[in-house]
């Protein structure tokens, strides 16, 4: 009786914990914004609104996002990073943050795709990787295996093509699931473990 109290009080404490998580984070992000903001648009505009700022900062977040989308934005992009990987020094720095960054729907970076993989027994780990051989006439590819509750930790590991199982889950969804600890469990865990498709066959990912 003592240890499933013990046991219900943890799984609830947790459960608020996460709840909390990113309810406090969009809170600090507002109250950061507004402050950062506020001054600057009662000095050069005259507006003295809370939160104006917020509002500001979406509306240029959302015109970003059709820059970018275009076709002048693309070329923008592209001609910006032909320019970073030529700059000394920085060009290292920037191609390392290209291996890294997070990424969902893309081809490149290590968090271009989830898979499962294989590593002991019959236990699956959820896993990201860029899906590319680690080197020519090689089967083999390079997985980031996350820990829980955080998922920017874990293992680097090189393993055969055969052992990862292609799934069509969305980066966002892995992270919920690992911040949660197994709480929160997609479905399309339970489907990929049944597939055995090889990881070329590997759907693209959705959509942010």
């Amino acid at each position: 009786m003592l240890a499933q109290a013990k046991n219900f009080a943890r799984n609830t404490f947790l459960a608020g914990v996460f709840a909390a998580i990113p309810l406090v984070v969009t809170v600090f992000v507002l109250w950061y914004v507004d402050h950062l903001t506020r001054e600057p648009l009662k000095e050069l505009f005259g507006i003295d609104v809370p939160f104006a700022g917020v509002g500001l900062a979406l509306v240029g977040i959302f015109a970003l996002g059709l820059v970018v989308r275009s076709l002048i934005g693309r070329y923008l992009l592209a001609a910006i990073d032909r320019l970073l990987l030529k700059v000394p020094v920085l060009a290292e720095v920037y191609k390392a943050w290209k291996q890294i960054s997070l990424t969902p729907g893309g081809s490149s970076g290590i968090y271009s795709k989830v898979v499962l993989v294989r590593l002991d027994g019959d236990a699956w780990h959820l896993a990201f990787t860029s899906g590319e051989p680690i080197g020519a006439g090689s089967d083999a590819v390079c997985v980031f295996v996350p820990t829980t509750p955080n998922p920017m930790v874990g293992r680097v590991l090189f393993v055969p093509q055969s052992r990862c199982r292609p799934t069509a889950l969305a980066v966002e969804e892995v992270f919920k699931f690992l911040l949660s600890g197994g709480n929160y469990v997609p479905d399309e865990v339970a489907a990929a473990t049944q597939s055995d498709r090889a990881i070329s066959d590997l759907p693209p990912q959705p959509a942010a």
